[in-house]
């Protein structure tokens, strides 16, 4: 069924209001009609199952609510990826993956050798944009929360949002890390830990050209764990999929 997200305020008793965008699309790319099925999230976890009851022209749909439930979709572990700008559209491939490997948030950061620079008359139009590609992923693969994509930050604006997670992974292809396997296998009994607040995870990647010593070393002074990704160098629009995949593994499938 269509997936749509609203906020809480949309949500009444026994009705969800879907303006906007939404129902646009609703009404003219789908094409759908009175008694049609959607399902609605509500970005705290719960899932509406719902009968479309009337359209205002385009641009509202009011849908009946026949069932709610807990959705099933997201990782016990609340992931967030810092991941520094990449050249050309690399990041909008990136920030697609990164929804569908359960991401719950996606900051991207400039570093030393970043060769894509912001630009901040730019970041407002070009933030919007990554937020419709997000958007659109979460719907495509079932989500029930909608992850943000956050504005571009500069490399120790990421370091202090990174160290405020319980666990940040600084992935990094110098000396002196740690194998990612082996930091996962010691932190699965927290990171799968279903009691109080799910546990948030840093992920960082670096640019084409990787981090550098200095900012290796101001990351682990922040508490960041250098982790290796194997003896094999991956590109930077990889890496972030395959330290997901890896955290999936171990949180969800290796049951």
């Amino acid at each position: 069924m269509p997936r749509f997200f609203v906020r809480q305020d949309a949500i009444c008793e026994k009705e969800i209001l879907l303006r906007g965008e939404d129902a646009h699309h609703i009404a003219r790319s789908l094409r759908m009609a009175v008694g049609d099925f959607v399902t609605v999230c509500d970005m705290r976890g719960n899932e509406y199952d719902c009968r479309i009851t009337s359209f205002l022209e385009d641009w509202e749909v009011r849908v009946e609510i026949l069932r709610v439930g807990h959705a099933k979709t997201e990782p016990p572990c609340r992931i967030l990826l810092f991941q520094a700008l990449p050249k050309g559209d690399k990041l909008e491939t990136v920030i697609q993956k990164a929804v569908e490997c359960g991401v719950c948030e996606i900051v991207p950061f400039e570093s030393e050798r970043c060769v894509a620079r912001m630009k901040p008359e730019a970041e407002e139009k070009k933030t919007d944009r990554r937020q419709r590609i997000a958007t659109e992923a979460a719907k495509q693969c079932g989500r029930s929360a909608l992850p943000t994509v956050c504005r571009t930050v500069r490399f120790e604006e990421m370091l202090e949002r990174a160290a405020a997670c319980d666990l940040g992974l600084f992935c990094y292809e110098g000396d002196g890390t740690v194998s990612l396997g082996t930091v996962l296998r010691a932190e699965r009994e927290r990171l799968c830990s279903s009691a109080g607040t799910a546990p948030t995870v840093a992920v960082i990647i670096g640019s084409e050209g990787g981090f550098s010593v200095s900012e290796a070393t101001r990351a682990r002074e922040r508490g960041l764990l250098a982790v290796g990704l194997g003896k094999r160098i991956l590109r930077t629009e990889t890496a972030s999929g395959f330290v997901l995949a890896c955290l999936s593994l171990v949180t969800e499938l290796d049951g």
